[in-house]
This record gives C-alpha cells, structure tokens and sequence, in this order.
C-alpha cells in the first residue's frame, strides 16, 4: 500500500465559527479527496492563531502556534485553500500569513483554492484573488476553484446539487495532479 498524501487544508477565516460555512466546504472537499486518494489531513484554521499573528511583523517574531501551523502548510503534498470573502477579498490576516510562508516552500505544490461569500458577485475573488497569491509563491493553483454562498447551505449541510458537483469534480482533477514521483522533486534554481 502507497503512504499517504499529506493534505493540508488552510480555512482562512479569522474568527472562530462552530457553523462556519468555509469549514464546511473545506469538510466537503477533504471528503471528496479521501474517497479518491490515500490522504492524510492537517487543518490549519487562521481564528485560534489570528491574534498572535497580528502581533508579529516578520517570521522570526512569530509565536510557536503560528510557526508550526507555517511548517505545517510547507509541508503539503497537497494545499487545500479556503477563505471567506470580505470587502471583496480575502481577510488581510490570511494574507498576513501567507506572506510568511517561505518563498520557495510551496513551489510546484498543487493548490485547491476556495471560498465562500455573501453572493455570486464575489465569485471571481478565486481567479481575481487568490490565484495570483499563491501563483506568485510559484504553486500549481488548479484550474477547479470552487465558490459558494449562504444560498448553497442548509444550516450544517450542502444543499446545492450544482455545488456538490463543483467539490466532486475539484476533487477529481485535484487527484489527477498529485504524482507521488513529482511530488518531491529537487527544486533548480536560475542564477
């Protein structure tokens, strides 16, 4: 039997929710994955280390929650990408901590990326947002984003069938990414 795929799956909302409908579609979209691959799971939610991040300016400041959730990130096989939209975007805590994790850290790293938001007008914050984020970090962002909005979601469940297709079909083309062999290849560098 093959080891298991180290996925990592960051929910970048900032504030602690038992009903967070970000978390959910992350759930939905590691249980999509797990019924294709062989995966192991590391979650990594920004709430519990939301205010220490803040305090710090750089890496070497940052408190040993926030480090290890960083090596946790650097680490994956798999990167599964989650954010809430506000004001059009991601939080700016999110981006507080991707701008420490190390720039050579995720290259090459298959990234799921998606996110949740008030309505289908912030559907583009995929494409528009967090593609160029984790593209400048030189991650393989996939080419299946998935959105979804409050009308998507009946209290603790995905109620939308055309959501549930989206997560199933991200999920297939996420497995379609993941070669053991490429996974761990030297990384060259240029000058």
């Amino acid at each position: 039997m093959s080891s298991a795929l180290n996925v990592v799956a960051l929910v970048g909302s900032p504030t602690p929710s038992a009903n967070s409908r970000t978390l959910l579609l992350v759930r939905h979209l590691l249980e999509a994955l797990r019924q294709r691959v062989n995966i192991g799971i590391e979650l990594v939610e920004l709430a519990p280390i939301a205010r220490s991040l803040g305090q710090s300016l750089q890496r070497s400041e940052a408190e040993p929650q926030v480090e290890r959730a960083l090596a946790t990130i650097e680490s994956a096989d798999l990167l599964v990408a989650a954010v809430p939209v506000y004001r059009g975007s991601y939080p700016g805590l999110f981006k507080h901590l991707v701008d420490f994790i190390g720039l050579d850290a995720l290259v090459d790293t298959p990234v799921l990326l998606a996110a949740t938001g008030g309505s289908e007008r912030h559907a583009l914050v995929i494409d528009h947002q967090l593609r160029p984020l984790f593209s400048f970090l030189q991650a393989h962002t996939l080419p299946i984003g998935v959105y979804a909005t409050p009308a998507d979601f009946d209290e603790e469940r995905i109620s939308s069938v055309a959501l549930q297709a989206r997560i199933q079909l991200a999920a297939e083309r996420a497995v379609g990414h993941l070669s053991p062999t490429a996974l761990h290849a030297p990384l060259r560098r240029i000058a």
